[in-house]
């Protein structure tokens, strides 16, 4: 198995077409497909679909191309980091979580572009479970995660600590008139909230379960704009940070109280691999992360966080 036959499968996949990749790869056609056959020989499985249409990948397709994804980039990773010189340069990829991009993202690109603009710096939003994957396959190099005691295979840095809320829209019945709750009352609304593996909610169940409360008739959304669409509709309240939300309470579409009895809140950290080495480039961003999350916090443009 050769590098180029990891590259050709993998621009064959991502352009959906034999032909539209061979002109990308600046490759004859008939030799991309020989290269795919042997590849296909090799693995003993089928990647592609082929029909008039163009390619589709069959399952074993699929697996192999998160596999190939990754292998590519770790090799770019050793490249860059060979030919870095004293003034960090390459590509970086930082996965962060739906509920933390609308606190961190801007301000973490902004201060990158500042900084250094000899990086490239890649942000990937996705559900946390997710983003542990893709840390672990070496497809991302850093991850914002959150400390559910599940984080021993990474390299974890503390960033905040990130109070979490009872939301719910300005006008629900729910605790109308008071400015907080405590967790068995919020627990006892309708809830919003994400899979169990995902987000806040093992850290919310977690809580949950020290105090001898249960959730129950949980709605499960992964998607925090159909979330907040879901309370909009009156479908129900969630318990989240204020970040994701804070412009609809701004514009008074929703309310967040204070919960108690006890409190509940997130340890937002960030995540490397304890196996692949950082490159210059994403050392440098995980010390710009830290520097721009001390910012925030100090400032107080990140309510609800408090600097670890």
């Amino acid at each position: 198995m050769e590098l180029r036959q990891l590259r050709y499968f993998v621009a064959i996949v991502d352009h959906g077409s034999l032909s539209r990749a061979a002109v990308v790869l600046h490759v004859a056609q008939p030799a991309l497909t020989q290269q795919l056959r042997q590849l296909e020989e090799e693995l003993g499985a089928q990647l592609l679909h082929r029909s008039a249409q163009g390619v589709h990948s069959t399952d074993a397709g699929k697996v192999f191309y998160e596999h190939a994804q990754a292998i590519l980039k770790q090799v770019a990773d050793a490249r860059s980091a060979v030919t870095q010189s004293a003034r960090p340069s390459g590509t970086v990829t930082l996965g962060l979580p739906h509920s933390i991009s609308a606190a961190l993202a801007l301000p973490l690109l902004s201060a990158a572009r500042e900084q250094y603009p000899d990086i490239t710096l890649q942000l990937t939003e996705e559900l946390t479970g997710n983003l542990a994957e893709q840390l672990k396959s070496g497809r991302v190099n850093l991850a914002v995660l959150f400390d559910d005691g599940q984080l021993t295979p990474f390299a974890t840095t503390p960033l905040a600590e990130e109070a979490l809320r009872f939301i719910c829209r300005a006008d629900a019945p729910w605790f109308a008139g008071r400015k907080d709750v405590t967790l068995a009352e919020a627990l006892s609304a309708t809830l919003i909230l994400p899979g169990l593996q995902h987000g806040v909610r093992p850290r919310i169940e977690a809580v949950a379960r020290g105090a001898g409360l249960v959730t129950s008739g949980v709605i499960e959304i992964n998607s925090i704009a159909i979330l907040k669409s879901a309370i909009m509709a009156d479908m129900g309240a969630t318990i989240l940070p204020v970040a994701p939300v804070l412009p609809e309470i701004e514009r008074g579409q929703m309310r967040s109280l204070d919960i108690h009895s006890p409190a509940i809140s997130r340890t937002v950290v960030l995540c490397a691999s304890r196996s692949l080495p950082l490159t210059n480039a994403a050392a440098a961003v995980s010390r710009l992360a830290s520097d721009v999350v001390r910012r925030l916090c100090d400032q107080g443009t990140w309510p609800g966080a408090t600097l670890l």
